[in-house]
């Protein structure tokens, strides 16, 4: 039977990810911690609307799928002080808390760190600088569309992209926050309607259509293999998928590390 065996939250918006052994999830269908901060353009620090939700696009601020050197950049966010450590290569960029100053030291270090990488060019458009930090530290609301959603993949259908390319591919590509092992490559494009895992019935909503962001070596930040093509071409797919997205169907719960999948048909 499939089984969770591993749970990622991202505090902050396109950077790297937290490993955890549980995750609550929210009734509303994001994840406690995930995507609390994040780093926006200049003219895009208020929401939009779309269709009554408050809504991030992330094609607003930093992001892998436009920025891909922010792999390399590794991330500690002490969630009760309130408090964000970013570092590269082995030296700490900034170390501060989210007052007013804190967050120019940190904008002001990440803007560095961008203006010396290959992505610098895209700093150059209008709007986009200063950049600002945004974001509580503590409500989620900067998932890649405005209804939040859980993300689930299974760790067989990334074992099976990775065999197709030279490139190293292993499930930090795809930024889910659950990811499945004991079910068979693709199986999960195959499930529907209602499936539990740990405390929480989920009602499986679509699979998730993949961005540029996948193409980013998560060590190194370097675009080493060009996987929305493979998937379309090597997978027969007519859009670039991998994974699932979830809600909750009966309020939120926690999901912890070897929780089985149960799909109820």
């Amino acid at each position: 039977m499939p089984a969770v065996s591993a749970l990622y939250r991202y505090p902050v918006k396109g950077f790297t990810p937290e490993a955890r052994d549980e995750l609550a999830v929210q009734p509303d269908g994001r994840i406690a911690g995930d995507r609390v901060l994040a780093f926006r353009f200049a003219d895009a620090v208020e929401p939009e609307d779309a269709d009554g939700l408050e809504s991030w696009p992330k094609s607003r601020g930093l992001a892998l799928m436009d920025f891909p050197a922010l792999a390399r950049v590794a991330l500690l966010f002490d969630a009760d002080a309130q408090r964000l450590r970013l570092s590269a290569d082995g030296a700490v960029l900034a170390e501060a808390g989210l007052d007013d100053a804190g967050r120019r030291e940190l904008e002001e270090a990440v803007t560095a760190f961008v203006q010396a990488s290959p992505d610098a060019r895209r700093l150059e458009k209008e709007g986009v600088l200063p950049l600002r930090l945004v974001g509580d530290g503590v409500t989620a609301r900067f998932q890649d569309r405005a209804r939040g959603y859980v993300s689930l993949h299974g760790a067989a259908s990334v074992d099976d992209v990775d065999a197709a390319v030279a490139a190293p591919v292993d499930s930090r590509r795809f930024r889910s926050n659950i990811v499945v092992s004991g079910a068979g490559a693709w199986d999960e494009l195959g499930w529907s309607g209602r499936i539990r895992i740990g405390e929480v019935a989920f009602e499986v909503q679509r699979p998730i259509g993949r961005c540029a962001a996948i193409m980013a070596n998560p060590d190194t930040g370097e675009r080493d293999a060009r996987l929305l093509r493979v998937l379309t071409t090597e997978f027969d797919q007519a859009e670039p998928t991998l994974g699932i997205l979830l809600l909750p169907a009966d309020g939120g719960g926690v999901v912890r590390v070897g929780d089985q999948v149960i799909i109820e048909r």
